[in-house]
């Protein structure tokens, strides 16, 4: 159970709050015609790329359970869009900035949220946010270790860039 959080009012706490303010609208977001009229629903997971972590799916599965159903589908259909590539990103599991892990921690955080990702998704997770987009070549390597195909970084974050099948690589600071 989760205690009251105070700052999560009026709801009883931040897991309430985020999913009646964000997680929930995102699964029937309206589309409006000129009026300003509803013209249908839309759930926006299954166009974004989106990362929940470990302890809120839980959380999720158990107390908005048609929330959770909602981002299985999308992950679903944007799998059956993408030819087998889901929109959803895993995360470390407990959130903790990986370049300030030991290394045995920073491989527990990247199994542990590989493995609660696959349990709750059916399938391994080719990406991973990494929490604060906080990054070093450690993290990077333990992501490929453990067959994590991309994360994502904040522009300031990378060298050079290459387009999948060139040899080139293109100097992107600035």
């Amino acid at each position: 159970m989760v205690e009251l959080q105070d700052g999560a009012s009026p709801y009883h706490d931040w897991n309430q709050r985020i999913t009646a303010e964000c997680y929930a609208p995102n699964t029937a977001a309206r589309i409006l015609d000129s009026d300003g009229m509803v013209q249908g629903l839309l759930n926006n997971y299954e166009h974004i790329s989106f990362n929940i972590g470990p302890t809120l799916l839980s959380w999720l599965a158990g107390h908005a359970p048609e929330v959770m159903d909602a981002l299985l589908e999308a992950n679903g259909r944007s799998q059956a869009r993408h030819g087998g590539h889901s929109n959803a990103l895993a995360q470390p599991y407990g959130h903790s900035i990986l370049p300030l892990d030991t290394p045995r921690d920073r491989i527990t955080q990247v199994r542990w949220g590989i493995h609660s990702f696959s349990r709750f998704f059916g399938h391994r997770p080719e990406g991973m946010w990494l929490p604060e987009t906080a990054v070093d070549m450690a993290t990077l390597d333990v992501l490929a270790q453990e067959g994590i195909l991309f994360t994502i970084l904040a522009p300031h974050q990378a060298l050079r860039v290459r387009p999948l099948g060139q040899g080139s690589w293109r100097d992107v600071r600035e």
